[in-house]
């Protein structure tokens, strides 16, 4: 039930995340300290997270992994298309596709679909070193008053 989600969760802070497509893999490693402070220091329980490069893979990865020792937290893929295939869906175990995006043009659904993340999480955690999308995303989710954690 998706207006589940789209209403919040609550007492529960929600996270999400923006990074370049080509992070470097030692990152990684920084990242999933981040999320276990945010889950034992900030009460985070859920994790909404793209599908769009190296920086959400890690994510995902790290997520995943945490799941097991934190089986309170939870996680949801949320895409900025339609999926063409059963594939992505296969490929992710929770999905979400955010009301409303499939009626904005394919050139604009993936900045549409940030901009749902930073409207409906309390924190996002970046690896924006240089201009792009991951700066423009962590610039707006400051302008919106969001936690932003620099990894």
């Amino acid at each position: 039930d998706l207006s589940i989600l789209n209403s919040g969760f609550g007492d529960v802070m929600v996270c999400t995340f923006f990074g370049h497509k080509d992070t470097p893999q030692e990152v990684e490693t920084r990242l999933e300290r981040e999320i276990i402070r945010l889950i034992e220091d900030e009460n985070v329980r859920m994790f909404y997270i793209g599908n769009q490069g190296d920086f959400d893979n890690m994510a995902y990865r790290a997520v995943k992994k945490l799941q097991m020792i934190y089986p309170q937290i939870d996680y949801c893929v949320v895409l900025a298309y339609l999926p063409k295939s059963k594939l992505i869906t296969d490929l992710y175990e929770k999905t979400l596709f955010p009301q409303g995006l499939e009626l904005v043009p394919p050139r604009f659904a993936i900045s549409k679909r940030n901009e749902w993340l930073i409207d409906n999480s309390d924190y996002v955690v970046t690896y924006a070193k240089a201009a792009g999308g991951a700066v423009k995303f962590r610039e707006l989710a400051k302008k919106k008053k969001r936690i932003v954690i620099d990894i």
